[in-house]
C-alpha cells in the first residue's frame, strides 16, 4: 500500500470530525498553520457580512440592545465554555491574552496574601514571562523561572502562583495539566493556565481539574480571525471573592449610570474593561459555530493520527535530508502542531509557501506544522511532505528570495 492509498483509508475512519466545507480554503492550498491563524469559517464571513451590513448599516447604535452588541463577551464566553469544560458564565471573551494574563495574575495574587513567589516555565512564550515579570516589580515578588522538569520541586509554601502555557508554542509538548495542578494545590498555590495552543486542539475540562484560572486565544484553533478577541476563565469558587486590576466602566455594575466611584460587576463580568470589539466578537462568534456537534475526543483523536503519520513520513523522507524532530512523539505529552528543525528552517518554510504549503517558522531553526483537524485531511499530510520531499531534492529553497526575512516570520 503506498503513502497515498493509506493517507485516503484513514481519511474514511475519521469522516464524521471533517468539516472542510464549512471554511473558506482554496482546493490547491495545504493550510498547515492554524496553530497560529485559523482559516476563515464560513459561519464567521456570514456573521461579520450581516454585523455589518445590517447591524452597523442599518441598526446604527441601536444594535447595541436590538443585536445584543453589549452581551457578545458573555454569549462568546458560554460558547467558548463548552469546549474547555467549563460552567457556564464563567468564561468572557475580552482583549488580549496579555491583557487578559495580567488581570487574572494580579486576581489571583489577591487571593494569596503573605506569599511571594511566582512560579513559572524558563521557556513559556516571552509575552507571558513579560507580564510575570511586570507583575511581580509591581507588587514586589519574586518570579521563579524555571524549566518545567524542575517545577515541583520550585512549588514550596511560598508559591503564590503557578502559571504556565498548557502546550509549548515551539516543541508542542504538552504539559500535565492534572498533576502540576495537583502539585501547585499541594503547597497552597493558585494555577493560571494559558489556552493558546490548546484551546480548539484538544480536549480540555477545567472544572473535573479544578483549575483556578485560564486564559487563551481566538485566533488559533478557534478561527476568529486576525486579532480576535481573547477569553479568561474564572473557577465559580473564586468569583465571588476575585477583583481585577483595570477598572474599566464596562466592567462596572452599572455601567450606564457612569458614576463616579467604581463598582464591579457580579461574576465574570467585572473582567471586562472597555468597549467590546464586537466586529471581532461577532466573527470569533460565528467561527464557533463549526465546533456545535464535534465530539472533542474523536477530534484529538484524528490529530493524534495526523502527527503519527507525519512523524513516520518524517523518518523515511526528511530525517535522512538533515532534519531533526523537535516535538514530542506521545500524543499524550504532544499538542496539535509538530515541530521539525533544520538549519535553513526559514528558507525552506518559504519556499513550501510558494508551493501552497503553509506553516510557519519560530527562531532559532523551528519549523511548525499544526494539524487542526476540522478542516485538515490526511491527503493533505501526504502532499505536503511530498512538495518538502521536493523542495529538498531540488534545493529550491536555496533561492535568494526565499532567505529575505520578512517582519512576520
Amino acid at each position: 500500500m503506498t503513502w497515498t492509498e493509506r493517507a485516503a483509508g484513514i481519511d474514511r475512519q475519521f469522516a464524521a470530525v471533517n468539516r472542510r466545507s464549512k471554511f473558506d480554503l482554496a482546493s490547491d492550498v495545504v493550510y498547515l498553520d492554524g496553530n497560529s491563524l485559523g482559516p476563515l469559517p464560513q459561519p464567521a464571513q456570514t456573521a461579520i457580512t450581516i454585523a455589518v451590513r445590517d447591524e452597523w448599516g442599518k441598526g446604527l447604535i441601536r444594535s447595541w440592545n436590538s443585536a445584543d452588541w453589549i452581551g457578545l463577551p458573555l454569549r462568546t464566553g458560554d460558547r467558548i465554555a463548552n469546549l474547555i469544560g467549563a460552567q457556564p458564565g464563567t468564561v468572557i471573551a475580552a482583549d488580549s491574552t496579555s491583557i487578559n494574563l495580567y488581570k487574572v495574575l494580579h486576581a489571583a495574587l489577591d487571593l494569596q496574601n503573605g506569599r511571594t513567589e511566582i512560579v513559572t516555565d524558563i521557556d513559556n512564550f516571552p509575552t507571558d514571562l513579560y507580564i510575570v515579570d511586570e507583575v511581580a516589580r509591581q507588587r514586589g515578588l519574586t518570579v521563579r523561572d524555571v524549566k518545567r522538569s524542575q517545577i515541583w520541586e520550585s512549588l514550596t509554601p511560598n508559591s503564590a502562583v503557578l502559571t504556565l502555557t498548557h502546550v509549548d508554542y515551539r516543541t508542542s509538548e504538552m504539559a500535565d495539566l492534572q498533576a502540576l495542578t495537583n502539585a501547585a494545590h499541594a503547597v497552597g498555590a493558585l494555577v493560571i493556565w494559558d489556552f493558546a495552543h490548546s484551546a480548539g486542539a484538544v480536549p480540555l475540562d477545567v472544572t473535573a481539574a479544578e483549575i483556578d484560572f485560564a486564559v487563551g486565544c481566538g485566533y488559533k484553533f478557534l478561527n476568529g480571525g486576525p486579532g480576535a478577541p481573547a477569553f479568561l476563565y474564572v473557577a465559580p469558587r473564586h468569583l465571588g471573592a476575585s477583583t481585577q486590576p483595570i477598572e474599566g466602566w464596562i466592567g462596572h455594575a452599572n455601567a450606564f449610570a457612569f458614576t463616579r466611584e467604581y463598582e464591579p460587576a457580579e461574576g465574570i463580568a467585572q473582567f471586562q474593561v472597555g468597549t467590546p470589539s464586537v466586529l471581532g466578537m461577532r466573527a470569533l462568534y460565528g467561527a464557533l459555530e463549526v465546533f456545535d456537534g464535534v465530539d472533542m475526543r474523536q477530534l484529538h483523536a484524528k490529530s493524534v493520527a495526523m502527527a503519527g503519520l507525519f512523524h513516520e513520513y518524517a523518518d523515511e523522507v526528511l530525517v535522512p535530508r538533515g532534519f531533526g524532530i523537535s516535538s514530542h512523539r506521545d500524543a499524550q505529552t504532544r499538542g496539535s502542531h509538530v515541530a521539525l528543525s533544520h538549519d535553513d528552517g526559514y528558507a525552506i518554510v518559504q519556499a513550501l509557501i510558494a508551493r501552497g504549503v503553509i506553516g510557519d517558522f519560530r527562531a532559532p531553526d523551528v519549523l511548525r506544522f499544526g494539524f487542526s483537524p476540522l478542516y485538515l485531511s490526511f491527503a493533505d499530510i501526504d502532499r505536503a511532505v511530498g512538495i518538502l520531499a521536493e523542495i529538498m531534492h531540488a534545493e529550491t529553497w536555496r533561492q535568494p528570495q526565499f532567505a529575505a526575512r520578512q517582519t512576520v516570520t
